[in-house]
């Protein structure tokens, strides 16, 4: 498209805060609206909501409707759907029904198709695009560009391919998200609670897109169902982090895959490694510097590996990983907006840059 594409931003939590801050420095976007869910965040200018210290003119408003009755051309939506997966999905069909494109940085079951949702699911939202004549892509970080568009890049570079792994390696101390640490993860419950994340199928309902998605690029059929592996272990010591409290003995790292196998073999595995302190489970891997890396090895021929870190300018990688979630959904914009209806993967889209963005004062 020629002109600025107008945008709503769906909330302003950790991710929303930076996609404003991020429409706000992009030339080919225009802030016009913005949604919070807090009566006391309603009517204030968002400037302030993003942290930016400066109004933009754009006042926050919990009304839905008068969002969608502003006709944008994408809406960027950042809210929390960890906890209420299908009532997201059911905001994003009305979104692409009432004609609006969306970029998403969940629920992330909707990264790629999988047979994680019913086949009336996908259906419902290829039915909603033609409605309105709407894409949604639903990207980011982790699910996402770091182990779906970096990994297939690398692979690019194969002769053969025995092996994909993609890794997020990290120290989540710092990591604000009290529902996520506590509830999904369990950090700080007993190493034999039954949390939301371990539960049989749960891991392959939230990172099983990715592998879907990677054996897509790589045109190769898994076998079903994914193969899931858990290994919790408990704090030595009392350790604070700035979402829970962990206790000594209870859950305070864990490491997990989901397990692409070809008739029996492994072929493509997600693997996060899960720490609230940099000194725990010394053995399992670890980031190359910093406190925390995402990885992708390609075994084969040749053996190949990248690391990817990043940090804040004044802040740690937790601060940054919000940032570079909702860039690449912002960035994504106009290419979401070109697509064509439906749902729109990173195997769809054309080459998403920081085009506009570079510093020339």
């Amino acid at each position: 498209m020629n002109s600025a594409a107008r945008v709503v931003v769906w909330s302003t939590g950790t991710v929303g805060r930076h996609a404003i801050a991020g429409i706000d420095r992009h030339p080919g976007l225009e802030l016009v609206g913005v949604w919070v869910s807090s009566a006391d965040k309603d009517g204030q200018d968002v400037g302030r909501l993003a942290g930016l210290d400066r109004d933009l003119g754009v006042l926050a408003t919990t009304d839905r409707d008068a969002l969608l009755a502003l006709e944008p051309d994408c809406i960027v939506h950042c809210a929390m759907t960890d906890d209420r997966v299908f009532e997201a999905i059911e905001d994003l069909i009305a979104f692409l029904e009432a004609g609006v494109n969306v970029v998403s940085s969940g629920p992330v079951i909707l990264l790629h198709p999988s047979p994680a949702l019913p086949t009336e699911f996908w259906e419902r939202i290829e039915a909603a695009g033609a409605k309105g004549g709407a894409s949604l892509h639903v990207n980011g970080i982790d699910p996402g560009w770091a182990n779906d568009v970096l990994a297939l890049q690398l692979t690019s570079l194969s002769q053969r391919i025995d092996e994909v792994r993609v890794m997020e390696i990290a120290d989540y101390s710092t990591y604000y998200q009290p529902v996520v640490m506590r509830d999904i993860f369990g950090f700080g419950q007993p190493l034999d609670a039954e949390v939301m994340l371990w539960q049989p199928g749960v891991l392959s309902m939230a990172w099983g897109p990715v592998v879907h998605q990677l054996a897509a690029g790589l045109g190769v059929t898994l076998d079903e169902p994914l193969v899931e592996k858990v290994d919790r272990r408990p704090a030595e010591s009392d350790i604070e982090t700035v979402s829970v409290d962990i206790a000594a003995g209870t859950t305070a790292a864990v490491r997990f895959e989901v397990i692409g196998t070809v008739d029996g073999v492994p072929r493509i595995v997600l693997e996060h490694v899960t720490r609230t302190h940099p000194d725990q489970v010394p053995e399992w891997p670890r980031p190359t510097q910093g406190d925390g890396c995402y990885r992708v090895v390609v075994s084969g021929e040749p053996m190949m590996q990248v690391d990817f870190t990043h940090h804040g300018e004044h802040g740690d990688h937790n601060v940054s990983g919000m940032i570079v979630t909702a860039q690449r959904l912002v960035n994504a914009v106009t290419a979401v907006v070109d697509a064509e209806p439906g749902l729109v993967t990173a195997l769809d889209l054309p080459l998403v840059t920081g085009r506009g963005l570079v510093s020339l004062a």
